[in-house]
């Protein structure tokens, strides 16, 4: 599978996605969305949208989030594959007609989320256990767009993701491509955000010895496996 990833900024790359893609020998292309110059549908079966700091209306400061949103929107309407991770989960909803709002607390650390009904018989989302540990980041959430279901939650926060058109699209606010690099490269971009509260740790917790990476590959492989095989057999059927 030919597989596009698009980045925002160096400290907020696929990490364990493209560790993924690699040992299942689909093809990985780097996209700098800062650069404006995103590929056509064609280019590609699969769109890999990652995070970053900015906001999703930060169009004046960023002026190429609005190409991005469209060529988000096109990779949708062309049948492709789509994930949005984070900010990438935003502005997928944003894109297709969602919205995206301040969550009612901030969350940032490794924290339980729990499969919703939706979830629990999705064909993507329904490999995963009912409930599992993650890494969570964000301050800001999305409003799923019409025609998604919400397929995980939080207890800080509904929204954790959703997918739609059959399970070939899926934003997810958590986190279980992180390792222990990406999330160090993180930490020291963004460690100012790390001001304890209900639902922020410590930069020492979020690295701890016993955080939960390796289980997070796993459950990750899973979802990433049975989303490829999704996108492919609706793209090509």
């Amino acid at each position: 599978m030919r597989i596009a990833v698009v980045t925002h900024v160096p400290f907020e790359g696929p990490a364990a996605i493209a560790e993924w893609a690699g040992s299942r020998g689909h093809w990985l292309t780097d996209v700098s969305a800062p650069l404006g110059m995103f590929p056509e549908p064609d280019a590609y079966d699969a769109l890999v949208v990652m995070g970053g700091p900015m906001n999703v209306d930060q169009e004046q400061e960023y002026p190429w989030l609005a190409a991005e949103k469209r060529a988000i929107r096109a990779a949708v309407e062309a049948g492709c594959g789509v994930l949005g991770v984070c900010l990438g989960a935003q502005l997928l909803a944003v894109a297709l007609g969602g919205s995206v709002s301040r969550n009612p607390e901030p969350e940032i650390g490794w924290f339980p989320v729990t499969l919703t009904p939706a979830g629990r018989a999705s064909a993507v989302f329904g490999v995963l256990p009912q409930r599992f540990t993650t890494g969570l980041w964000h301050g800001d959430t999305f409003e799923p767009p019409a025609g998604a279901v919400r397929t995980l939650s939080s207890q800080a926060c509904v929204n954790q993701a959703f997918e739609l058109a059959d399970g070939r699209v899926m934003g997810w606010q958590f986190h279980p491509e992180w390792t222990r690099a990406s999330l160090g490269a993180l930490v020291d971009a963004c460690g100012e955000e790390l001001v304890p509260g209900r639902y922020v740790v410590t930069a020492n917790e979020l690295l701890a010895a016993d955080a939960p990476f390796a289980h997070n590959r796993e459950l990750l492989c899973e979802l990433l496996d049975a989303w490829a095989a999704r996108v492919m057999a609706l793209r090509f059927e």
